[in-house]
């Protein structure tokens, strides 16, 4: 026969843990749900809206671009001609290429002196650490302008030449504190027994830092690819027009309105705002092609660095 009073005290206990019951693990109601259904399919409209827009009048023709009013959506009798006009002319694909070697070049450097700085502020025994973060967080508060920071290009010679557009946006001050808090949370007791073991501070970072910072390197990764993907202002000052990357091309195609090239290519028949569209186009399809990617890596880098101890 079982206790009437630890029958009564189990009751209570579930009654308690009932109503103390958190309102996130509740189950939503049918208004609320659909509510929420409503709402991302308004986001995710609003989204792919521009992106749409933007390939639709890409493939669309005067006449269909014309009637309406310069914005297609579903273009009736899809044409690449707009495509074809920018390829053959050689510019934009030459600007691509360049685009493609400058991001490259310019995030694997980026990373590699962020990464190694950050790692350098995080040892206690580092010398003058704090100065160097101090110096690093007041790049983010005064920026030198662009009058310095053309003079300095050209008194160090870089005028005219890609490593203008990598070395004096080589690391991020923004970046270089999230890498370095990163890194500070990763569990310490790892370090110190590899320390122990024999292993020196390159082979710590190498072999046990940088498999745990992949979502971190990835998130950051792309900050910089991004920048040097979509940089036009210091290609427009310190290169001269035949070694302009991509974003300074699509600049001048929105801006002039015209295709540039051969001049064959330009009299062909392909309304100006499909061209520009076009280039447009061009120039996200890699950053929507490496994101996805990017995205895996990074949940996966911040779960790893909540486990401590």
């Amino acid at each position: 026969m079982a206790n009437p009073s630890s029958t009564l005290v189990a009751g209570l206990g579930r009654l308690k843990s009932k109503d103390t019951r958190p309102i996130w693990m509740e189950k939503p109601k049918p208004a609320i749900q659909v509510s929420k259904a409503i709402a991302l399919v308004i986001i995710c409209f609003l989204a792919l809206y521009p992106l749409l827009a933007v390939l639709a009048t890409s493939l669309s023709s005067q006449s269909e671009i014309a009637n309406n009013n310069g914005l297609v959506l579903f273009p009736k009798e899809p044409t690449f001609a707009a495509y074809q006009t920018i390829f053959a002319g050689g510019v934009v694909t030459d600007a691509l290429i360049r685009s493609l070697l400058i991001t490259t070049v310019g995030t694997a450097l980026s990373l590699v002196v962020t990464v190694a700085m950050a790692y350098g502020l995080t040892r206690r025994d580092l010398v003058g650490g704090r100065f160097f973060l101090m110096t690093a967080l007041f790049t983010m508060l005064f920026s030198p302008g662009i009058i310095p920071s053309f003079l300095m290009v050209k008194e160090l010679g870089l005028l005219d030449s890609y490593a203008a557009l990598v070395l004096p946006t080589l690391m991020s001050a923004f970046n270089l504190v999230v890498v370095r808090s990163f890194f500070m949370n990763l569990p310490q007791e790892l370090f110190e027994a590899a320390k122990i073991d024999g292993a020196g501070d390159f082979r710590i970072l190498v072999q046990m830092v940088l498999p745990l910072s992949r979502g971190v390197l990835a998130v950051v990764g792309l900050f910089y690819a991004v920048g040097y993907w979509n940089a036009f202002f210091n290609a427009m000052l310190y290169l001269n027009d035949d070694k302009w990357p991509l974003s300074m091309i699509l600049r001048q195609y929105v801006l002039l309105g015209q295709p540039m090239g051969d001049s064959a290519v330009a009299e062909i028949a392909v309304p100006s705002q499909a061209i520009q569209m076009a280039v447009v186009v061009i120039s996200l399809i890699p950053i929507v092609i490496v994101f996805p990617f990017l995205q895996r890596y990074f949940t996966k880098g911040v779960l790893t660095g909540a486990i401590k101890g």
